[in-house]
């Protein structure tokens, strides 16, 4: 391209519209509005009727045309001779036989839920958007991908393509991709690991603007979740669909990988991988602890750092950026992950780290019922909070070159909410009617319960624990594990009963005395259900003393409505239906569901 020809290139894309379009529905009716940003804000027009076709057309050229300016800049001429065949692509592509051998080991795999929306987008009617299939590592997106394409029939896998982004290609490199495909009639196009271009963010409106818009069906997919909300944000608006695949609930877990049991779901849960026969040809995740900081490292601290390095030319980090210079947001993202079971505030990024599994567990042994133990209250707390905060790789205040204030707990919470690894549980006090605390609920068991996995590495390197005698050193640790995969069962009914019942109010009942593990209250039918929920196979009259608590269930009725059912979630049999229907005097009226029968059960 001449110098001439360039300049006028740039001329011309000044003078037509940045931004595009997007729509609302006002009153049942649909009204076109011109989004675009100016000074660093994004602002909004409506869009008259007689001016929207123009508008469009000129935001599409306009994309077209820096397209083109990128593809210059990057030194390729814009009128190159370019062969659809293999050799010509910029980025790894696949077709043909290669497409073929690529798609084939997974057609016999159990497909997740979100399968059928992906297939609607391909089989459907749907034009002028791409499909946004985004997540974090090992969540089956790629293997959704190749479940697609096995299915197709000869002839429309012959219009099929499969891309895969690599670390050193721009957006120039794919386009020419794409025009190659274009040129050649490919109609169908998957682009593996898009969020690794370094000017997607700022350039994907590509996709649906040129490409979508000319009968193209594109699937985009990445692990940079936030790069694709940023994305949404910025450049699709409403010309994309987006599908998040990072929460796998119990029933997907069991009905996908064929592993039944929740202790196994805290154990492993999180990941579409379990030691490799299953789903993703990798390793467990979380079986070590060495491999579940290579995740979080990877999946979460790394998905946000690389998110917001190529968004707004690293304009977004705000507060984080001296922490993400001086690499400790991996720090603060492992201090919160381990604490995410209670309060997300500030003094847990900031105080000297101190285990709360260890305290509890201490509380607990003492209390155990049938042989009482204060073997953890002559453990050396400090020398095994030492020895846990550096198996965590955790920095503790005075280790910290940046202080991580009030705002850094802010937008690392934010970042973990936009990528589903936390969502917040109500906490309601019956002695205050305004009191609401939270509790932050992670999406993912499996991190957690490598992290008590490490709390026992460091109680056993502990001199007065090494001392004991095996049967007492196995008893002690087999109680610290189950009160650990207690709290997380919890955690795990309270989130799927929430993201499922979506009419319902779901929080914990805290009473001056005692508590409800959880209330499920329906305001539009002005009724609840009570529940406890315990990590036990047993039944004992101890676990739903308070469910049959007559002033509990009381005040309970007078705040929520009436009560339509007792119930006790555990890991045992559930009560058989005659004993539901007959309120047997075992259980005094309380029915006993199990667990994953009830996870299984929610949608």
């Amino acid at each position: 391209m001449t110098d001439e020809n360039y300049s006028r290139l740039k001329e011309k894309i000044a003078s037509l519209p940045s931004g595009g379009i997007t729509y609302k529905k006002i009153n049942g009716r649909k009204y076109a509005y011109y989004q675009w940003r100016e000074d660093g804000r994004q602002r909004s027009r409506r869009v008259k009727a007689d001016e929207l076709d123009a508008l469009s057309e000129q935001i599409a050229l306009r994309k077209g045309y820096q397209s083109i300016l990128k593809e210059a800049q990057a030194g390729y001429g814009t009128h190159s001779s370019i062969n659809n065949t293999s050799g010509s692509f910029r980025c790894i592509a696949r077709t043909g036989r290669e497409l073929d051998d690529f798609v084939k080991p997974v057609s016999t795999y159990k497909k997740r839920e979100c399968y059928r929306q992906l297939q609607d987008y391909v089989y459907g009617d749907t034009c002028d958007r791409v499909y946004i299939l985004y997540g974090l590592r090992r969540t089956g997106k790629t293997t959704l991908i190749r479940q697609i394409i096995s299915e197709m029939d000869e002839a429309m896998r012959s219009r099929t393509a499969f891309l895969q982004i690599q670390d050193n290609k721009h957006l120039s490199d794919l386009n020419h991709d794409l025009k190659c495909l274009e040129d050649g009639g490919y109609r169908y196009v998957f682009i593996d690991e898009v969020t690794l271009l370094d000017d997607f963010i700022e350039g994907a409106a590509l996709f649906s603007d040129i490409y979508a818009a000319s009968g193209m069906k594109i699937v985009l997919s990445g692990t940079d979740s936030l790069g694709f909300i940023f994305t949404e944000d910025e450049e699709l608006y409403d010309r994309c669909i987006m599908s998040h695949t990072t929460f796998i609930p119990y029933r997907e877990f069991e009905m996908v990988l064929g592993i039944a049991g929740i202790d196994n779901y805290i154990r492993y849960g999180g990941t579409m991988s379990r030691g490799g026969t299953y789903y993703n040809d990798d390793s467990m995740i979380f079986a070590t602890k060495k491999s579940t900081d290579e995740y979080i490292d990877s999946a979460i601290a790394r998905n946000i750092q690389h998110s917001l390095k190529n968004y707004q030319n690293e304009g977004h980090f705000r507060s984080l950026k001296e922490l993400y210079d001086k690499n400790e947001l991996t720090s603060a993202i492992n201090r919160i992950v381990e604490d995410i079971n209670h309060r997300f505030t500030l003094e847990v990024l900031t105080r000297d780290f101190k285990s709360n599994d260890l305290g509890i567990s201490a509380r607990n042994l003492r209390k155990d019922r049938q042989n009482p133990n204060d073997i953890l209250d002559n453990i050396d707390i400090a020398r095994v909070n030492d020895i846990l905060k550096n198996l965590l790789e955790i920095k503790n205040k005075d280790e910290q070159s940046v202080e991580l204030l009030d705002e850094h707990r802010v937008e690392i919470k934010e970042y973990l909410d936009l990528l589903d690894l936390t969502v917040e549980i109500e906490t309601r006090w019956m002695t205050d009617f305004n009191r609401k605390d939270t509790r932050t609920v992670f999406s993912q068991p499996g991190i957690r319960y490598s992290q008590a996995e490490a709390l026992i590495k460091s109680l056993m390197q502990d001199e007065r624990f090494r001392n004991l005698s095996l049967p007492e050193r196995n008893r002690v640790t087999e109680r610290i594990l189950d009160e650990i995969k207690g709290r997380m069962m919890e955690d795990i009914v309270l989130l799927e009963t929430k993201l499922s019942r979506k009419n319902c109010e779901v929080f914990k009942l805290q009473f001056a005395v005692g508590e409800f593990d959880m209330v499920v209250f329906n305001p539009d039918e002005g009724n609840c259900e009570l529940y406890e929920i315990k990590h036990s196979t047993e039944r004992t009259k101890e676990q739903f003393r308070h469910l049959i608590d007559e002033k509990k269930c009381s005040e309970a009725s007078f705040r929520y409505g009436d009560i339509t059912g007792k119930y006790v979630i555990y890991r045992g049999a559930a009560t058989p239906p005659a004993n539901v229907k007959n309120s047997t005097s075992d259980t005094c009226g309380v029915t006993y569901i199990n667990v994953e029968e009830y996870l299984k059960k929610l949608q």
